[in-house]
């Protein structure tokens, strides 16, 4: 389960001395990613945050290193620059789910230095504004019916967040993943526009992808796959939880750097993330991007990816994506 963290949002940003931060002369993002989407929106966060606070010397520059949602770029970080501290890296739940199936190659959660989580995003299911279903159960009582009859979508084929999202219902309402129609798309994007053209009826999404159809009323969002409501607009919207499914999926977004970064500029960067995430101007920053509080910072960080990854092999094993 996602513990979300409760830093203080008080008072106006402070600026810090610089000094302890001399070895953090040019940073640098990594988004393992085209330009667009989560990875982008992540380092974009830190970039406008830490330059507006002042916490940095220089302007954060972005390098896109697209390939397996982050894979090549964790590859280049330790393989070449495993000690350079200007950089960090951009990940997301995504990411975990990657390498909990070892599709990182040789790398995994233990090759790193997780710095920060700063946000979370939460997994969705929604359908089409003239679906016939109103709730999660009235549309779980229609795919136990008859699964084949109901085209379900999403980003990614077998094994990625989506498809994970409706493997975890199908089983929880007692049928077999593989009897699910799954079609997949390259992105949220597509999926959103196949589900308004009536192309595939339900769509496992992410809230902050889907919010602003779902405000628009092209599609219905029934359920919302966190502990507890959202904030903001999607407030109204109840979680699996409520409606009785034990399903719940964070989408958590946050920084990692290379393995061999000094103690100091692992601390210098966890440093600038915490004074950076407990002010309000990060706060609305990270709002208008759609994403919920969270934060985690350093060890804590640690231990959260480390146990999350462990739950994604043991939820691949039981669906037999990786071998026991």
């Amino acid at each position: 389960m996602i513990r979300i963290s409760a830093f203080a949002v008080a008072g106006v940003a402070t600026v810090v001395s610089l000094a302890a931060l001399a070895a953090i002369d040019k940073p640098e993002c990594i988004v393992g990613a085209k330009p667009g989407g989560g990875f982008d929106l992540t380092c974009k966060l830190a970039q406008q945050t830490l330059q507006d606070l002042k916490l940095i010397k220089e302007p954060m520059r972005a390098t896109y290193m697209p390939g397996g949602i982050g894979a090549v770029a964790m590859n280049s970080v330790v393989s070449t620059r495993p000690a350079d501290s200007n950089v960090i890296v951009a990940f997301s739940g995504g990411s975990l789910l990657n390498l909990a199936q070892g599709k990182f190659g040789k790398w995994t959660e233990n090759d790193v230095r997780w710095v920060a989580a700063i946000g979370a995003d939460y997994g969705s299911i929604s359908v089409g504004k003239n679906a016939p279903w109103k709730n999660l159960n009235e549309l779980a009582a229609a795919i136990k019916t008859d699964p084949s009859k109901i085209p379900l979508g999403g980003g990614g084929t077998v094994g990625s967040q989506d498809w994970m999202k409706a493997a975890i219902l199908a089983k929880q309402i007692g049928i077999d993943p593989k009897a699910m129609r799954w079609v997949s798309f390259e992105g949220n994007g597509e999926a959103t526009t196949a589900l308004m053209g009536g192309h595939i009826q339900v769509m496992f999404g992410d809230v902050s992808a889907d919010e602003a159809q779902a405000t628009a009323g092209n599609i219905r969002m029934l359920a919302v796959l966190s502990d507890k409501r959202v904030e903001g607009s999607m407030a109204k919207i109840p979680t699996a939880k409520e409606q009785g499914y034990d399903l719940q999926w964070p989408i958590v977004r946050g920084f990692y750097t290379g393995p061999k970064v000094s103690d100091a500029d692992y601390k210098a960067w966890q440093d600038m993330f915490r004074k950076a995430t407990g002010t309000k101007e990060f706060a609305e920053l990270r709002n208008q991007r759609g994403l919920q509080p969270f934060v985690l910072i350093g060890p804590e960080l640690d231990g959260y990816v480390k146990k999350q990854v462990g739950e994604y092999r043991k939820v691949a094993e039981e669906f037999g994506l990786i071998k026991k």
